[in-house]
């Protein structure tokens, strides 16, 4: 683990507190929260195959409902991906 992986992992929770319970229904706060748990304890991108699936799932599923935007959805999948094992790619 580095210490960008967890402060990616601060940001994701700060995200959950600050506007989670006004613009993310109980599931997806949970589907976040599982993302960042298991992105920040992975080693490797084999463990974390479902995950990224999922995460782009709920990316397209945000916007899609008008809650997010499409920049602040990306931001928050950014800062899941930059818990994980691999670099995220900009």
């Amino acid at each position: 683990m580095t210490s960008e992986r967890t402060q990616a992992y601060g940001r994701v929770v700060r995200t959950l507190d600050d506007v989670g319970p006004t613009k993310l229904h109980a599931d997806e706060q949970e589907r976040v929260r599982e993302a960042a748990d298991t992105l920040i304890f992975a080693a490797t991108a084999a463990e974390v195959r479902g995950t990224l699936e999922d995460i782009d799932a709920l990316e397209e599923r945000l916007v899609a409902s008008g809650r997010w935007t499409e920049e602040r959805a990306a931001e928050l999948v950014q800062d899941l991906l930059a818990c994980g094992p691999l670099a995220p790619v900009a």
